[in-house]
Order: structure tokens, then sequence, then C-alpha cells
């Protein structure tokens, strides 16, 4: 049997990094359903990221091709799986989309796997194999993490990312964000691998410097204090994502420090506490953002704070007055997206109840197009605006201001801005939407006109 995998890619996710590397890490994804395939079918597996190169049909020698969907490049995944099935070529959609509407991709793939696939993608290509494939397989409520395959992470190039050594430990979160895609597509039920499994995975990759992608590493605090025990004798750097609530507890934090964090993702949201409220948000404080990252800094921990731009509170000078924040209380890397109503979320039910979808087209559904009306802004308004936060965030100038202040290495920490501020300025590069020829609301922030002629000589 041969096997190919594919996570498809919108115009965003394409090679948007420096340096021949994608600005992404290796995605866990390909790799876990890679060792999940069963010895004994003797398949060959071959596995293609988009984000680093593009799939040519033509190329595509398998049996079963298997795709992962996410919303913003569900269009590319249903081209490319009509051109296999033209072809004969048996295709299974899954990922998050997938399990957000699967009614929507059912019509696109000869198969579909809802939820985690560790049971069902096994189950599915014994099927196969048996020419018994169902249309559709999904997730049992008892899913456990126990004893599963560790990833194989040979499946692709590791030199193409800023690094392979991604890891989990959990998944799902214990919280129901209003435009959060994790409650709505897999529950609230956390699901946790033993820790003697995620340190077997960190110890046979002998990884130095670790990404966990859990979506919240502290959400149950007696896991997460076991987890952070266990990695003392590793000797390792790691980054990972959690909620402020981090910043409030001693303990945990002393053994955040203590495991070897060196960096945390933060969704801080939004500085407009009613936003924060109406998402089911509002153990996040405004008022409290800038002692939060000096807590954190003070262990050396460095934070990537995330805004969320176009929330119902949200007036025309938002985006500049938390661009301005970001850098003013030394965000390490802030970034800047715009509420976005994924299919299947409460906050897509109550947009379209409301009449404000403005498209559907799922390929806008990226986190940096506006889909929808904002409540007390325009459409364009917002879309200049966020470009604009961006380019402030990631000027010269404000990229010196944060290094001051930064908790990372400073070689680190100059890197890392340097691939966020190539994306910051070439975001017309990604989108339809122009932003280097919209106007910037913010006052007294133009380029100058050196830099405007030499742009426009680029293009």
């Amino acid at each position: 049997m041969r096997i190919t995998l594919v996570s498809p890619k919108g115009p965003l996710y394409r090679r948007s990094g420096i340096f021949r590397q994608s600005l992404r890490y290796m995605p866990l994804t390909l790799p876990t359903l890679a060792a999940l395939v069963p010895g004994d079918l003797g398949a060959s597996v071959t596995c293609i990221d988009e984000g680093i190169v593009d799939v040519d049909v033509a190329d595509i020698d398998a049996d079963l091709v298997g795709m992962t969907v996410i919303t913003g490049t569900a269009p590319r995944a249903y081209k490319l799986a009509g051109a296999l099935r033209a072809r004969g070529v048996t295709v299974v959609l899954g990922g998050p989309h997938v399990t957000l509407v699967p009614e929507d991709a059912a019509p696109h793939a000869d198969a579909i796997v809802v939820g985690y696939a560790e049971d069902t993608w096994p189950q599915l290509l014994r099927e196969f194999s048996r020419g018994d494939l169902k249309p559709r397989y999904d997730q049992a409520d008892d899913l456990d993490l126990a004893s599963r395959p560790l990833p194989d992470r040979s499946v692709l190039p590791r030199w193409r990312y800023l690094t392979q050594h991604v890891f989990e430990a959990t998944r799902n979160c214990v919280h129901a964000c209003e435009f959060c895609v994790a409650p709505s597509a897999w529950g609230r039920r956390p699901l946790q691998k033993p820790v003697e499994d995620v340190v077997a995975d960190l110890r046979a990759t002998k990884a130095r410097r670790a990404v966990f992608v859990d979506l919240n590493l502290i959400a149950d605090r007696a896991y997460a204090l076991r987890l952070f025990r266990a990695l003392v004798p590793l000797g390792i750097s790691w980054y990972g994502l959690a909620t402020v609530r981090v910043a409030e507890d001693v303990e945990l934090l002393d053994a955040l420090e203590e495991s070897g964090c060196r960096g945390l993702l933060l969704g801080l949201e939004s500085i407009v506490s009613a936003n924060l409220a109406s998402v089911r948000k509002d153990f996040n404080r405004p008022e409290s953002f800038a002692r939060v990252i000096d807590t954190l800094h003070a262990r050396r921990i460095s934070v990537q704070g995330c805004f969320v731009f176009g929330l119902d509170e949200d007036t025309g000078d938002v985006c500049e007055r938390t661009a301005r924040m970001a850098v003013d209380i030394g965000i390490d890397l802030p970034r800047f997206a715009i509420a976005t109503p994924f299919p299947g979320t409460p906050l897509y039910a109550r947009l379209s109840a409301e009449g404000r979808i403005l498209t559907r087209d799922w390929e806008q559904y990226d986190g940096q197009h506006v889909v929808f009306q904002p409540a007390r802004m325009s459409p364009d308004e917002l879309q200049e605006a966020t470009g604009a936060a961006w380019r402030y965030a990631y000027s010269w100038r404000s990229i010196a201001r944060r290094l001051r202040r930064t908790a990372a290495p400073l070689h680190v920490a100059a890197v890392t801005n340097l691939g966020y501020r190539h994306y910051a300025h070439n975001l017309s590069r990604f989108y339809t939407c122009d932003w280097a020829e919209a106007a910037d609301p913010f006052r007294g922030l133009a380029p100058r006109p050196r830099r405007q002629a030499r742009a426009r000589a680029r293009r």
C-alpha cells in the first residue's frame, strides 16, 4: 500500500520565512499519522507539507492520500482532492475543519475522519486494505493517549523548519472562549499523555530545546507540576502556551523556571475588558498585563503576546492603542489576529444569526482577513488598522525598545524579531488586501518617502 499524507496550505502559509526556512516549527500531525500506520500493512508513507513545498498532483503516486485540513486551507484541500479522485486515488480528509463541519468536507472525500485519529486512522487503513472503506470515522468518547507510538519526525525535512523538536503533553482546553475552535471541535475534556511518555519522546529525540504545542499547559495544575518536575533532569530549554493565570501562582512559576521554561505564548486577546467578558475570557485583566510580563521576565521567561482585533467593543483606534501598549510593556513578540468566526464555533453561530457574515470563502478564514461585519468600524478600517499594528510593533524603533527589556538571549530575540519583521512588512505578499498601499491610521508613523520609493521599485 502506498500512502501519501499532505498538509495543504493557503497563501499565508507557503514558504513565508527567511533564510529559506519556514517561520513555523515542524508540524506534529503528519509525523503522528505516519507513526500510526500499522506495520503489518507493509505500507510506504510519503509526507508533503505545503508550508515548504507545493503539491504537484501529477507527482503523487499513491493508493490513498490523507489530508489534514484547517478552515483556511479547505479550498486548497478540496481542489487537490478533486484532482486526485479524478485519477482514481482514494482521498481521506481529517483535521479541525472536517471535525467542525463534516458536512462541508464529506462531498470532497472518499472518507472523512472526525475528531482525533489515534484509533480511527489505523482502523481506516486496515479496512481500506480489505476493500471495506467506510465514508466516515468518528473519534470514540473514551480516547486515551497513553502508550501511543512516538511521532516519526523523519518523514519531513528537519532543516526546512525553525525546529523539529515539537512535542505535545495534553490536548483540549478547559476554557470556552467564544471564538476558539478547540472546545467546539474536541470538547473541553482534558486529554493527557502520561508524563513518562512525554519524557520518553524528549529523550528519544535528544532535544535540548523543545516547543510544546499544548493549548494550555497549566489547565490541570497538578499534571503541570508533575510534568515540569519531570523535565528538570533533562536540562532542556522549552517554550509553550499558557494563560495569564500562571503569573498568580508562585509554586507554578518556581516549577516553570526550574524546568527550563524560557518562553510562553499568552492569549491576552484584548485591551478592552468588555470584549474579554463577551468572549468568556474575563480572567484576563488588561490593567495587569504589564505586571504579568514583568513577573515572567523576572523568571527569564519571554512572552509572545497574542491579541484579537474586531471584537464587538473594538473601535477604530483599538489596533493602534494595542500595538503601542505591547511595545510599552515590553512584550517580546507581539502577534495580532483579526477575529475569525470559524464555522462550528459559537462566534460563527452568533454572527451568522445576526446576518454579519460577509463571506464563506474558507480561504479567507485565516485570522488575517475580515470575513464579518465588525460592530463599531468598517471592514476596511479593521483590515488596514491590523496591518498598521503589525508594522508599528515590528518597526526598527519598536524592536529596539522591546529588545532592551527582553527576557530571551539577545541573539535569539533579535533573530525572532527579524523573522516577524519580515512577515509584518510583507503581508501584501500573502493576502489579497495590499496593506502596503493602505492608509496608515497611526498618525506620524507613515513610511518615509525614500522607503516608499524603494518599495515601489521592488514592486
